[in-house]
């Protein structure tokens, strides 16, 4: 055994052997050491400011630790320090007498603690590289924040120790455990230091503290330009000192991209505009040769062929500017996102009173609430609680359930020589989810000092492409193929041409090279032009805009895909409380001890609540009162002196316990009874428990929960006239009472009791936990029933109207509750879920097998008294049916069920954190009508898509035909349409376009159809007769007026080519109105006023090519028109809309057929040509080095994306896209 004195002589000898730490300036604490032993805890508050003071308070949490806590004197410096006053064992509490030995010891798991020596330096020794995190300037607190992460990283009971322990944080952090951080603190003036704190500490230990080496203090190092203490220039700002030596809880915003590199990135990944660029400079360099190189002979005007290459570079550069527009506006809709999403509210102790506040305001040194469902915030130690677990394996990679101990319960345990690590973890962990249990515990680590905060700055998440963008990169990929043999086609045909006339040619090498660069550019701006770029920009700006508008719905979106997936969903699986209905809970009728009351009926005077409550006698109102406030989670508010904050089953007993039975405050009551243990809610049993200790010495468990399930774990009954056996004529009777209650549409809550001897009762100890009980349901028998209440929660407004809009778009909405079978079905009939469907029950539910269950599915309507597992089998058996699945959560238990559906939405009121962050979509209002809100905004989501696909394509078709036809007809080869020209439609439709057919507003009409099923095509036939048939409109126009127009109009070439481009782009702008609906229906312009984005783009369209018309002749090489010419444009590309009628007229069967005559010499030529344009595209990307596998760009795409499979998906679902990995091609099934 090594003595404590000869420990310290080690440790001393070996940390003097230790080089020193780089660039750290080690002082001598500013604070004297005192060396008498006769000090107490007072000399650590001499220098405290009294803006920290809590004034004097008497409240007291619903668990809090010390039934005596409360008065704080500011008088007082013993109370001062540490919020209250001690007992007396906690004043003699020291360490065990073999941690004075040097040793390590490491639990087994992944979160296994570091059990150092509490006399080594090394517990709080600055880790290589994190120096900086122990060097505060002017530090008012006796800790950095490299101090308090040594207790978290890993997990140290030595550092916590070596802290002073709880008692020691608390002092050094200088906050209080029982009334937490003073809401009036701004600046502070003094400090406390960190060798008084721990030295302090181990004194009131009763710890000989001579021979103990001086911990690792860092400090006074000049890290930040905060302004000297004391200097009154932040006296009003409300945390000043704890924000900035602590930080306050938020990540710093993500180091953005800058706008050069999203321009590069967008250049780069595209191969096409490389090309181009080179073509585009080498016929620029001959163009100013053949200007500046070449002598013209007299009169004769120079050469501006010049102006052709700079115009293309320009544009290519308008275009890349536009692509690093979209990916900016892109990520700065992903930080908003991100931003909403992790905005939360969590209970805080602050001042004596408890609060919610949003989590970015928590602050080191908070005590803070924890339940069941709540995602930890922040990292801390465990103040007190029962029965705390937490799921660590998202933080830690603890798979295990990691049961809590109080801080200074592990230091009773550590000084008996306990050594089970399962009963010494006091830390919590921020990022993890508390399971089961409620409790306290203190803030240590905020921010980017955080365990999670740590991990999410090393994993800052990019943006993820939706299902539709993969769906939409395979189609653009295909489609841009096509594009690439058109123009492969096009530079042969007119190649051959050019050499044919080299032969006797008279011009120079240089006009020849520079005709090759002209036929070169064209033929390379088709596969530009034609493959649709757009696209992404197109889904990004509609997934934007519905976001955003969603928003104000109170629809937050926290998965992009979800919102365009919810526009497909078949059936929705919604809860009922809070729901359906308003979640506005009151207690309007009971029967208890035997009596009853009826608030509901206002004929009933005599039969009121306040009349049943002035028969009771005082002993029945106080078991009444303890049955529902201590057997409770909620607490008061700051809302009034009715206000309850919780649980609204809960808040609406309370609401009674207050009206009716004259509860004082909710904090007294509990205060009046000590609590011994409290059982959190089991969803299987639908019941949660209390335990308290009664003045003769006997424990009395009170339950309560489902009222016919707590009924069958009765034996006796409590009348007013004392307590008798409970008779099958009586069980009877409260069955009766209880159905009829739930035929009201009530929610019945029973509450039972029973009476122990000893706690936790002999045989049901918890292994892990001798002084608690292990499990309530092995309580539960021969229990007292005290009685049944009946709470109301009315329907919310606008329900039945939306459940019955949802079954006018063929989805089905089934309600899954856990009330009972006759309550679930009054309340499914009022809001028109059922109908003539089956009603089921959990139990009776979850013992079906496959068969029976695919055979019920299809007409179940309600399931009652269901568990979160059967929400969750529910779901999967549906999806496994084919049908796309929106399911409603608000509890822990409902997180595999949220994650298991294709959409999850979960309550942003009454959810847990846990069931946030496994949904997809929070419902912030908690209202049913909501999901309706998310159902027609995803199908406007897709349609906004498929109106800019029939828009793009149609331009992509026009533009390849005109485009190859007029060039090889033409004797100079010259496209009727010039690369500047192709160039700027693209942009135009691109861009513009995109932006104007991405931003509707969804009408009532959306819910007229279906949801469309995930096998089915991104292009519908109703689409392709609308592609088809304004593509041959606009070929017709053009040729006619480019073959046909010298004929019977007066204009020389230069202006019928103008004319034909004129019109051509006001084509577009028309067509634009064609494409605003995807079906049949004849008007184009409805609700077009509401859409005010689609008119000011159009404004833009229509003056940047006024503009170009007049101004920009000699770029674009055309000439400036006539009024007649700018009508003979307008006018023909006005027909386009009337032509647009026709085309709807025209039946969808008719086309159909001839789509499958004229498409199959499409089809069988298309599909060998793409797979030898798959095979020589992949040759040529494995000679530059890239991969041929995994989805590269090829080349021609933006954001190639396939799945693991091979096959891309929408919805969860087979898209018509499929990737062939053999040689990266794409073939549109359905195409």
């Amino acid at each position: 055994m090594v003595s404590s004195s000869t420990a310290s002589a080690q440790v001393r000898e070996e940390t003097s052997k230790l080089p020193p730490l780089p660039e750290i300036h080690v002082e001598i604490p500013r604070t004297p050491v005192r060396t008498g032993t006769s000090d107490t805890l007072s000399t650590l508050t001499e220098n405290v400011s009294p803006a920290t003071l809590v004034p004097e308070r008497s409240f007291r949490g619903p668990h809090s630790r010390n039934p005596s806590a409360g008065a704080h004197s500011t008088t007082s410096a013993k109370k001062i320090t540490n919020g209250r006053s001690r007992a007396p064992s906690e004043a003699t509490l020291a360490p065990p007498a073999t941690s004075a030995c040097v040793s390590t010891h490491r639990f087994k798991g992944a979160s296994s603690y570091t059990l150092e020596s509490n006399q080594s330096d090394d517990a709080l020794k600055p880790d290589p590289g994190s120096e900086k995190d122990f060097a505060v300037l002017n530090n008012k607190f006796a800790f950095a924040p490299g101090h308090l992460n040594k207790m978290l990283n890993p997990k140290s009971l030595s550092a916590f120790i070596a802290l002073g322990g709880l008692s020691g944080l608390e002092i050094g952090l200088r906050t209080d455990l029982d009334v937490g951080l003073s809401m009036e603190e701004t600046e502070l003036s003094g400090s406390v230091s960190l060798q008084e704190v721990t030295k302090q500490y181990r004194k009131l230990r009763g710890v000989d503290v001579s021979g103990l080496p001086r911990p690792v203090e860092v400090r006074h190092v000049d890290l930040t330009d905060s302004g000297a203490s004391g200097s009154g220039s932040h006296s009003k700002d409300a945390f000043y000192d704890r924000k900035r030596v602590f930080s306050p809880n938020t990540l710093p915003p993500k180091k953005p991209i800058s706008f050069l590199s999203l321009m590069w990135q967008a250049y780069y990944k595209e191969n096409v505009l490389i090309l181009l660029t080179v073509a585009a400079v080498i016929s620029l360099a001959l163009g100013l040769y053949e200007t500046f190189g070449v002598d013209h002979g007299p009169g004769a005007p120079p050469s501006v062929d010049w102006i052709e290459g700079c115009a293309i570079c320009i544009s290519i550069f308008v275009v890349v500017m536009v692509g690093a527009v979209n990916d900016y506006q892109k990520e700065r809709a992903f930080v908003k996102l991100n931003a909403k999403k992790e905005a939360r509210d969590v209970k805080v102790v602050r001042s004596g009173k408890s609060f919610t506040l949003s989590v970015y305001d928590i602050l080191v040194g908070d005590v803070l609430h924890m339940e069941p469902g709540d995602l930890i915030p922040a990292d801390g130690i465990f103040i007190s609680g029962h029965n705390v677990k937490c799921d660590e394996s998202s933080a830690t990679g603890e798979s295990d359930q990691m049961k809590k101990t109080g801080g200074e319960q592990v230091l009773r345990l550590l000084e008996r020589g306990h050594s089970d690590s399962k009963d010494l973890d006091p830390f919590i962990i921020s990022g993890s989810k508390v399971l089961e249990g409620v409790g306290t515990y203190l803030v240590t680590s905020v921010g980017v000092n955080s365990s999670y905060g740590k991990i999410l700055m090393a994993m800052r998440q990019e943006m993820e492409p939706t299902p539709l963008q993969v769906k939409l990169d395979g189609l653009a990929k295909a489609i841009a193929k096509l594009a690439t043999v058109a123009s492969f086609l096009l530079l042969l045909v007119l190649l051959f041409r050019l050499v044919a006339t080299f032969p006797g040619s008279p011009l120079t090498p240089t006009e020849k090279a520079s005709k090759f660069m002209d036929i070169l550019i064209v033929s390379v701006t088709i596969i530009v032009v034609a493959v649709p770029e757009g696209l992404p920009l197109a889904i990004t700006l509609s997934l934007a805009f519905a976001t955003t508008q969603m928003v104000k719905m109170n629809n937050l979106v926290r998965i992009l895909k979800s919102c365009e997936t919810m526009g497909n969903a078949t059936t929705v699986c919604s809860d009922k409380t809070g729901t359906l209905t308003q979640n506005k809970m009151t207690v309007v009728t009971g029967t208890i001890l035997g009596d009853s009351f009826d608030d509901k009926n206002p004929g009933a005077a005599d039969n009121r609540s306040s009349k049943f409550a002035e028969r009771l006698n005082s002993e029945q109102k106080r078991l009444l009162i303890e049955s529902i406030a201590i057997n409770s989670t909620a607490f008061e508010g700051d809302g009034g002196e009715f206000g309850f904050v919780g649980s609204k089953t809960e808040t609406a007993l309370l609401g009674f316990a207050k009206n009716a039975l004259g509860m004082d405050s909710l904090s007294q009551e509990r205060t009046r009874a000590e609590v011994v243990q409290m059982l959190p809610f089991d969803s299987s049993r639908k019941c949660m428990g209390a335990v308290h200790k009664l003045p003769n010495s006997t424990y009395r468990l009170l339950v309560k929960g489902a009222s016919e399930i707590l009924l069958g774990y009765s034996s006796t009954i409590a009348l007013a006239t004392g307590i008798v056996p409970l008779d099958h004529l009586q069980a009877k009777q409260i069955e009766k009472t209880i159905e009829s209650y739930a035929e009201q549409s009530l929610r019945t809550i029973g509450i039972i009791y029973r009476d122990f001897p000893q706690w936790p009762p002999r045989g049901a100890e918890n292994p892990d936990d001798l002084s608690q009980v292990a499990d309530l349901g092995s309580l539960l028998e021969s229990m007292t029933f005290l009685g049944v209440v009946g709470i109301q929660d009315p329907i919310r407004p606008g329900v039945p109207e939306a459940v019955a809009k949802c079954k006018h778009a063929g989805v089905i909405v089934r309600m899954v509750t856990g009330d009972n079978v006759v309550t679930a079905k009054a309340i499914a009939i009022d809001c028109g879920i059922y109908t003539d469907g089956i009603v089921m029950e959990g139990p009776e539910f979850r013992q079906l097998s496959d068969e029976d269950m695919d055979g019920i599915l299809p007409r179940l309507q309600v399931l009652a008294r269901s568990s979160p597992e059967d929400k969750r089998v529910l779901v999967t058996r549906l999806r496994k049916l084919g049908n796309i699945v929106a399911v409603t959560g608000d509890g822990t238990n409902d997180g595999p069920a949220l994650k298991a559906a294709d959409i999850g939405f979960s309550m942003g009121i009454a959810g847990t954190e846990v069931a946030k962050e496994a949904s997809a979509i929070i419902l912030m209002d908690d209202n049913f009508a909501s999901i309706l809100t998310a159902l027609m905004w995803g199908r406007s989501v897709n349609d906004a898509v498929q109106k800019f696909l029939q828009f793009q394509i149609t331009v992509n078709i026009t533009a390849m035909i005109v485009a190859f036809i007029s060039a090889v007809e033409d004797p100079n080869m010259r496209s009727v349409l010039t690369a500047v020209q192709l160039l700027w439609i693209n942009l135009f439709m691109d861009s513009l376009a995109a932006l104007s057919l991405s931003t509707d507003f969804p009408t009532e009409e959306i819910l007229d159809r279906p949801p469309t099923p995930r096998s089915a095509s991104i292009i519908s036939l109703t689409m392709w007769k609308m592609i088809v048939g304004q593509a041959i409109f606009q070929v017709t126009a053009t040729f006619l007026l480019h073959f046909g127009g010298p004929k019977f109009l007066p204009y020389p070439e230069n202006e019928m080519r103008s004319i034909i481009f004129n019109m051509f782009v006001w084509l577009q702008i028309f067509n634009q109105y064609n494409n605003r609906r995807l079906d049949n229906k004849l008007n184009i312009f409805v609700n077009i006023h509401r859409n005010y984005y689609f008119i000011v783009l159009n404004v833009v369209m229509v003056g940047c090519q006024v503009v170009i018309v007049f101004y920009g002749s000699t770029a674009f090489g055309i000439v400036a028109l006539s009024g007649p010419q700018w009508g003979i444009s307008i006018v023909v590309a006005v027909l386009c809309m009337p032509w647009g009628v026709c085309v709807r007229l025209f039946p969808d069967a008719w086309f159909a057929v001839g789509a499958e005559i004229f498409g199959a010499p499409f089809v069988a030529v298309y599909r060998p040509t793409r797979r030898v344009m798959g095979r020589v595209w992949g040759w040529i990307k494995g000679k530059v080095g890239r991969k041929a596998k995994g989805g590269g760009n090829g080349g021609l795409m933006i954001g190639d994306s396939t799945s693991d499979d091979g096959e891309s998906y929408v919805g969860n679902g087979k898209s018509a896209v499929q990737t062939v990995r053999g040689g990266e091609d794409i073939e549109k099934r359905e195409l």
